[in-house]
């Protein structure tokens, strides 16, 4: 059986691990947490970096840390993980969905200044696959009517647009590193605080609403309860497994992008022959190298293609459905054809087997498969 996904051991996580409970401290913010925080905020550059229990949490705290309220409008994607448009509504805000560029399948900027209204109050991005969303021109609108920028950066740690890392654009941005992400601790989050006039606000959000950061820094000497809040911080063990991995990040991305060339060297070709879409990569991004998709001429085609690689031990899959046409985007006045693109792309995607330990072999075996398949359908 050739994995989708297959998590991996990559150096000291099991040692880790030990010396978490050796410390008596495998709750949130202990050595391990620090250790994480520390190599984010002075790789990335961002003034503060702060682990979560998932990607999810760290979304929703950008929603707090925004105020966002009931009747607010927050504009975002409708080809992203539900994730991504949860932490905003949960705060009452409604969701306005806007379409992909065709290439990246990120979030179309040339749509974003007609879906702007009084009521705006983000706009949220996703960096998908890795490959950065136009940020300049996405900067540019978002300053002209003061409206904040979120980046999900689930897909795209490390990943750079015009020589900058993502996650360092928004005013706030989010990690993930849930099993299926370059590096992992099994489930766990980060969120980045690019605006420095946030991370007060964010320590207490994440510590339950309380000042208790605060207290253990000595800048207090009690702690209480002083914002809305809830408890987003992440185990110090698997702050341990994160902070191996985090460690060996130079390793994982020389791997990762050793298995995404090797795919493209093999199937760039074939896919123009065939009239498949491979992934698109502007020149001035360096993606995070998280994943390789293709983009097949119809539903009918992907559906039969994840059949046949299963039928040989090969286990691929489809992405993101529109989340405009769910039965939740649905109550919020959505139908067909307000995201062509997204309802295209949805139909079309599939993900091909991708993780650290993949090997050469496997590979070969995948892109045979695929070849096999197109010449099978002639």
């Amino acid at each position: 059986m050739i994995d989708f996904n297959k998590p991996t051991l990559v150096g000291n996580e099991c040692e880790y691990i030990s010396h978490a409970f050796d410390n008596s401290h495998v709750s949130g913010d202990g050595e391990f947490s620090k250790k994480c925080h520390t190599i984010l905020e002075e790789t990335l550059g961002v003034p503060r970096a702060l682990l979560t229990t998932n990607c999810t949490h760290a979304l929703e705290m950008t929603a707090l840390l925004l105020d966002i309220q009931p009747g607010d409008e927050v504009i975002v994607p409708s080809f992203t993980f539900v994730s991504t448009v949860n932490a905003f509504v949960l705060r009452g805000a409604r969701p306005v969905f806007s379409d992909i560029r065709p290439d990246t399948l990120n979030i179309d900027e040339n749509h974003l200044e007609s879906l702007i209204t009084p009521r705006t109050r983000a706009i949220v991005v996703v960096h998908y696959a890795g490959v950065g969303c136009e940020m300049d021109s996405i900067l540019a609108i978002a300053a002209r009517h003061g409206i904040p920028v979120v980046e999900d950066n689930a897909h795209g740690l490390f990943g750079r647009y015009k020589g900058r890392y993502l996650g360092t654009f928004g005013s706030l941005a989010t990690q993930s590193f849930h099993e299926t992400k370059n590096m992992s601790c099994g489930e766990g989050g980060a969120i980045l605080i690019n605006d420095p006039a946030l991370v007060d606000r964010a320590e207490i959000i994440r510590e339950k609403g309380t000042n208790r950061s605060r207290f253990f820094r000595g800048m207090v000497d009690k702690y209480t309860w002083v914002d809305a809040g809830s408890s987003y911080l992440l185990s110090d063990i698997l702050a341990a497994v994160l902070y191996a991995q985090l460690e060996k990040r130079d390793e994982i991305q020389s791997k990762r992008q050793h298995v995404w060339e090797y795919y493209d060297a093999q199937l760039r070709d074939w896919t123009v022959a065939h009239g498949i879409q491979a992934p698109s990569v502007p020149e001035y991004c360096q993606q995070s190298y998280h994943m390789y998709y293709l983009l097949l001429p119809d539903l009918e085609t992907r559906s039969a293609l994840i059949k046949y690689l299963k039928q040989r031990q090969i286990i691929s899959v489809f992405h993101y459905l529109p989340l405009h046409l769910s039965d939740m985007g649905r109550k919020y006045g959505y139908s067909e054809g307000a995201c062509p693109v997204t309802e295209r792309v949805s139909d079309q995607l599939v993900r091909l087997p991708f993780h650290n330990s993949l090997s050469d072999a496997d590979q070969d075996q995948v892109v045979a498969a695929l070849k096999s398949f197109m010449q099978s359908r002639a």
